[in-house]
């Protein structure tokens, strides 16, 4: 299966799926991970963080594209371009990217550029903490080992530019995984919302 994570900026698709992209590069899956840019140029983390995280996770492909951060919304059509793209050279089965609630404003550009670019694959939601009002409603669960949530971890401890955010906190990344496993009968969980399910 080819599994493409989209990550608005660098490190949220690894806050949001980490432990899930563990499992399935241990099955032998493709995993693709893209970032649309590395985020704010004040505090935002920055590509060789990224390239660390990825080695952590076993991710052998990766990129990160030069969008200016806070400004998705003007820069959709050539987002949508880049994405379109992608899927015509990665063909994924199945794509990660932040949820339709999410408050950030470059978090819903993604997903909604997502959901155009890739009509043709299956599309998770995953939960980022900072960024709730209406509450996270996942209706998909992976079940993941200590050693997935580990990977994780260890992923998030590459940002040495985000350790002052509090959801960085390894306690924070095991505890939600307890809770979300807690959920389904398992150790560890990560949680997601379906936005589009093909079989």
């Amino acid at each position: 299966m080819n599994i493409l994570a989209l990550s608005p900026h660098t490190d949220d698709s690894e806050l949001g799926a980490g432990g899930t992209l563990a499992r399935y590069i241990e099955e032998g899956h493709r995993v693709m991970v893209v970032a649309l840019s590395t985020g704010n140029p004040v505090d935002g983390s920055s590509e060789p963080e990224m390239a660390a995280a990825m080695a952590m996770l076993g991710v052998k492909q990766w990129y990160v594209y030069d969008f200016h951060c806070r400004d998705y919304q003007g820069q959709r059509a050539d987002i949508l371009k880049e994405l379109e793209q992608l899927h015509e050279h990665f063909k994924p089965d199945l794509v990660f990217c932040p949820s339709l609630n999410d408050t950030h404003q470059d978090h819903v550009t993604a997903t909604c550029e997502a959901l155009r670019a890739f009509r043709h694959s299956s599309i998770l939601a995953y939960e980022l903490l900072r960024n709730w009002v209406t509450p996270f409603a996942p209706t998909h669960y992976v079940k993941l080992s200590a050693g997935h949530i580990e990977a994780k971890a260890a992923a998030l401890a590459c940002y040495k530019s985000q350790q002052h955010r509090p959801y960085f906190a390894e306690a924070i990344t095991r505890g939600l995984a307890l809770v979300r496993g807690m959920q389904v009968g398992a150790e560890y969980a990560e949680a997601f919302e379906v936005l589009r399910r093909i079989e």
